[in-house]
């Protein structure tokens, strides 16, 4: 398929009405002509953690959000985009709940990595635990009790606590995971998704001796195969890896879809600090194969992906200010990947709108830029009502993503749609999804530090985009097919 440069919708299932049925309803009577892109519909399958991110089965959607006859029903009129959290499956599953009662006599044994499958005896070297990428302290193993034996068994579990993981690592070279990969993929066909996220793809490969992260050539060879998979279903990829813009860069020219997770704190950065150079830079080199956004499930990234690209200490002062706007942290627990002076700050947990100072003009600003950045644009559904801050739900769930996950009631959504800044976005993806020099040459045009000039040319049309980043107002000029030329305000 040819994914639609317009705009995309980012949600949970349940969190625009409550349902699969209402998110449709929602959809098609107030977006129609707004997510001409897609929907990004966030894990809507039965999960045991991680809101959706421990999956217990793929095959199944969880009731409370609907069924598959709502899935097919929303793909009739959205192209829907789904995650497939290739590294790793809930504890909960049939497969490792088999596992963990009769272990290697469990047909569904070779699912998973085993230690005696990167280790002679399954014992690890201590030099090469050292240099594995750590989203959790010492060790990204789980010893499991197997119920029949009383045996331990020690498998790979990238995400967790250091006592417990409701996810476990996935052998994805072991033919039980690649034929599980492939009726995955095949069934998601089925049901009518057209693009898959795979989340966390960048942990599949665990090699001695190296991080287990983005490990080369080895994860190309893996996403040769799984998009021959997808390709065979239908289906096209989007890879979602966390790191230097020198992997993103590299998986784009490898013809691969990638986010561009530099962008949101740059532009927090150009309008927070009145200075536009670093984005320029940036928006010269960045990968073309790329899908943007501002906001989303998880916090605003801020380590490793901005490395290099921002000087950290200015991507602290950003951090500082959101946190004085009520924003928290995800932390990085590995000592080596922290940066000068022990700055962890990995994810920034805020609203877009708050981390602006619930400032309309910079945030219509602020996607203004994002709409005229190289790439298909997503808007998160709390960015969409320009949400604010939700400590409350902080302190209910202690899950400081909570800050900006609010689930909408239909009554809230049409609340919201009538706050000005909320009309002014839904003028500007308007203009976004439908003049034709998007699909054109993009181009960074010269622009003093305290403005910033964009532009968009395809034959005799083009459009401009001037921020002044001294008041945070921006302005749109443009010259149709026919030489009529305007200027849009947002």
């Amino acid at each position: 398929m040819t994914i639609r440069n317009q705009i995309q919708l980012i949600t949970y299932p349940d969190s625009l009405g409550g349902d699969l049925k209402a998110l449709n309803e929602i959809l098609n009577r107030r977006f129609s002509d707004i997510f001409k892109g897609g929907v990004h519909l966030l894990p809507p399958y039965p999960s045991s953690g991680d809101r959706g991110f421990a999956p217990i089965s793929y095959f199944e959607i969880d009731p409370q959000f609907g069924s598959w006859q709502d899935i097919r029903k929303l793909s009739e009129r959205f192209d829907l985009l789904v995650d497939l959290m290739v590294n790793h499956i809930s504890r909960r599953s049939v497969y490792f709940q088999d596992f963990q009662k009769k272990g290697r006599r469990s047909p569904y044994a070779d699912l998973f990595l085993t230690l005696d499958k990167v280790w002679p005896g399954g014992v690890p070297d201590p030099q090469d635990v050292a240099k594995i990428f750590l989203r959790r302290p010492e060790h990204p193993f789980a010893d499991i009790a197997i119920e029949e034996t009383g045996e331990i068994e020690r498998v790979w579990a990238t995400f967790g606590t250091r006592d417990w993981s409701e996810q476990i690592d996935l052998d994805v070279n072991s033919p039980a995971a690649r034929k599980l990969l492939t009726e995955i993929l095949e069934h998601l066909g089925q049901q009518g998704i057209k693009m898959v996220r795979l989340d966390a793809v960048g942990y599949v490969i665990k090699k001695p001796g190296t991080s287990c992260f983005m490990v080369e050539p080895e994860i190309y060879a893996f996403l040769e195969w799984i998009e021959t998979q997808a390709r065979l279903a239908g289906i096209e990829l989007l890879l979602e890896v966390h790191d230097h813009i020198s992997t993103q860069l590299r998986l784009a020219g490898h013809g691969y879809w990638v986010y561009n997770f530099v962008l949101p704190l740059l532009v927090l950065h150009t309008l927070l600090n009145r200075s536009s150079h670093a984005l320029q830079d940036h928006l010269k080199v960045c990968p073309r194969r790329q899908f943007t956004m501002l906001d989303c499930h998880d916090g605003i990234p801020v380590l490793p992906d901005i490395e290099d690209v921002l000087d950290l200490e200015a991507a602290r002062r950003v951090v500082e200010v959101c946190l004085q706007r009520g924003a928290n942290l995800n932390r990085i627990l590995s000592d080596e990947h922290k940066g000068p002076g022990g700055f962890d700050a990995h994810q920034i947990n805020c609203t877009y709108y708050s981390a602006l100072g619930n400032d309309d003009d910079a945030y219509i600003s602020a996607r203004a830029i994002q709409f005229f950045a190289p790439g298909v644009p997503q808007v998160y559904y709390v960015g969409l009502l320009a949400g604010e801050n939700d400590p409350a739900a902080v302190e209910q769930t202690g899950e400081g993503r909570a800050i900006n996950r609010h689930n909408y009631s239909t009554e809230e959504v049409e609340r919201d749609l009538n706050k000005p800044v909320v009309q002014r976005l839904l003028r500007l993806m308007r203009f976004r999804n439908e003049f034709p020099a998007f699909n054109g040459d993009f181009e960074v045009l010269p622009s003093p530090e305290q403005e910033l000039r964009l532009a968009w040319q395809m034959g005799e049309q083009c459009c401009r985009l001037h921020v002044d980043l001294l008041t945070g107002r921006s302005r749109i000029e443009y010259r149709d097919a026919q030489g009529n030329t305007g200027v849009f305000e947002p």
